[in-house]
């Protein structure tokens, strides 16, 4: 059996919970019938400005939330009603599946990203030729498509061309409100979209239209994740490499740890996350390491024990501790770190959310814009 609830920001009905309010505790999420089965598992969740994708292991693709931009996909009556819903009134907020008829037969996608108002999604490709492919969907005025000057909005899942290089396979995909950045088989990492501050490599341009090689790396790039206006890029964990490019604004590169700091720097790093300001590394050991914005309480404390998963959102991020507790911390005023608390005491203050019950464990959570997202499996 999997359930998925969510809680915080729900203007647009990103939550896909029936309604457009904001919830401070766990809701059910609406999925269609045959994604509440045991044989469908989540593999990745990917939230924009007010729109959340669902991709399971199967290859379906899930969307809730505003579908003006064309983040959605192609929205009609096959995708926007069903036998039980009228035409004429508009259908509750839940999740359904993204028109993909576009794509090439056999095409599957196993990666997708979010920036605030498009969608990119990675595909596996059955032709000999192509051993995956990048489309896009929605909108960007600053090359968040990757389609182009003359593309800035479809909402038809369009290939981006000529990418990735031939010989490659993209590897590990990231965004925020305004980039991307796709990590490639070779080392090397590749972005598309806003790169004023650097985001995106040298020379630092207001629009990247199309996939343009990150120069100056220096080491094989294993995971990238995006801030509003940075990129952190990660070597091999054993290696401790690490690279943050893009504004300094709250010290994300200034305060960025070295090798030889008490820590140790990112080395046996295990997962990572970037929000708006910030940026959270999770080590093999299970502990937390974090910095840049912190006003809001956004850094982790040093009293979660051992973790040994995170997700990291706009201005708060969660931790699903050795325990099987998932603890919510930093910028709450949607309701997405718990019930709403006063904002003389966010910082420093952690919330339990949730936790495994008796039967059904935790197995992916999730962190967008103001959205916390939490998948539990039934205990096999």
């Amino acid at each position: 059996m999997f359930v998925l609830q969510a809680l915080g920001s729900n203007g647009s009905g990103q939550l896909g919970i029936g309604h457009k309010e904001d919830v401070s505790t766990p809701e059910p999420v609406l999925l269609p019938f045959s994604h509440t089965n045991p044989c469908q598992r989540l593999k990745q969740l990917a939230a924009g400005g007010n729109h959340t994708l669902l991709l399971f292991q199967s290859g379906d693709l899930l969307w809730s939330g505003d579908d003006t931009t064309g983040a959605c996909g192609p929205v009609n009556s096959t995708t926007s009603t069903d036998q039980h819903e009228s035409p004429s009134q508009p259908p509750p907020p839940r999740f359904r599946p993204v028109n993909l008829t576009s794509l090439p037969s056999g095409s599957k996608p196993f990666l997708v990203a979010a920036t605030w108002t498009a969608t990119v999604v990675v595909t596996s490709d059955p032709s000999a030729h192509h051993a995956n492919r990048v489309y896009t969907f929605g909108t960007g005025t600053k090359g968040e498509l990757g389609l182009g000057p003359a593309t800035i909005h479809t909402p038809l899942p369009t290939l981006v061309r000529d990418f990735p290089p031939p010989g490659t396979q993209i590897t590990d995909i990231s965004s925020c409100m305004g980039h991307v950045v796709a990590v490639l088989s070779n080392g090397e990492a590749w972005g598309w979209g806003n790169g004023r501050k650097g985001q995106l490599g040298e020379p630092a341009t207001h629009a990247v239209f199309s996939p343009r090689r990150i120069e100056g790396v220096g080491f094989r790039v294993i995971k990238a994740v995006c801030g509003r206006e940075f990129t952190v890029l990660f070597g091999p964990p054993e290696s401790g490499d690490m690279i943050v490019m893009g504004s300094d604004k709250w010290g994300v590169r200034s305060q960025a740890p070295s090798t030889s700091s008490p820590s140790g720097g990112v080395a046996g790093w295990k997962e990572a996350g970037a929000g708006w300001g910030s940026v959270i590394v999770l080590k093999h050991n299970g502990a937390l390491l974090g910095w840049g914005r912190d006003d809001h309480g956004q850094l982790p404390r040093g009293d979660l024990g051992p973790v040994k998963h995170i997700a990291v959102g706009s201005e708060h991020a969660l931790a699903l501790t050795e325990g099987n507790e998932l603890i919510a911390w930093g910028w709450g005023e949607h309701g997405n770190c718990g019930p709403i608390r006063n904002g003389k005491g966010e910082k420093g203050e952690c919330n339990r959310i949730a936790t495994a019950t008796q039967g059904m464990d935790i197995t992916v959570i999730g962190a967008g814009c103001a959205t916390t997202w939490i998948a539990f499996e039934k205990q096999t």
